[in-house]
């Protein structure tokens, strides 16, 4: 499958100031860039931004990022799904995981994750994938926002409906571990029956068995 990348930007006036939400960016580019410190949601900041220098480094590896000038403070990830996840079991070409979306503090509830979502639609080519996110709680930042799980899951589920993700049920033992974690799934407009009815088939791993 060709892996087509097309840039798109828009800039995003917040009460902190202006934001440009760009991407697909190249490693390159973001190697250029400093990474804001507070962006330790997975691991520390410096770790973090050379992950996702080599993400972007990928055929299909695509990096959003939000930026104040040079500092990148806010990105979303999007990858083929980790080997060891039952996600990546079909080899499924045109199936891509969101895999990291991540906003500083000082810029959350401004729509900067909105942002990183729309501007990576944009992209003709989202279209001949089926994008999927798989949310956990355990990876939430409970404590700073003082949100209990289900006001954050209802913030992320709604953030990730204005990106065209919308819930989907799955028998994946990871998300049915604990009632909030969801998947959340966008079947681009050029998916095939065959894809989609292979993608089911990893959604219910246990359909049939009885």
């Amino acid at each position: 499958m060709e892996h087509i990348k097309t840039y798109n930007a828009m800039e995003l006036r917040t009460k902190n100031g202006h934001l440009l939400i760009e991407g697909p960016i190249s490693a390159a580019q973001l190697s250029k860039l400093e990474f804001h410190e507070d962006l330790v949601a997975f691991r520390p900041a410096k770790q973090q931004h050379d992950a996702l220098i080599g993400i972007a480094d990928l055929p299909e590896g695509r990096i959003i990022i939000a930026r104040d000038e040079n500092e990148v403070v806010g990105y979303v990830t999007y990858l083929y799904p980790d080997p060891l996840e039952r996600w990546s079991q079909g080899n499924m070409e045109n199936l891509i995981e969101l895999g990291a979306i991540e906003v500083i503090p000082r810029y959350r509830g401004s729509g900067v994750g909105k942002g990183l979502l729309h501007v990576s639609m944009m992209d003709d080519a989202m279209e001949d994938y089926i994008i999927i996110t798989t949310e956990y709680y355990w990876h939430w930042d409970l404590k700073g926002t003082g949100l209990d799980v289900w006001e954050y899951r209802k913030i992320m589920e709604k953030m990730m409906n204005s990106g065209g993700l919308e819930w989907y049920a799955t028998d994946d033992p990871e998300i049915t571990s604990h009632p909030a974690n969801c998947l959340m799934v966008r079947i681009g407009k050029r998916i095939d029956t065959d894809s989609i009815q292979q993608f089911d088939s990893i959604r219910f791993v246990n359909r049939f068995m009885y």
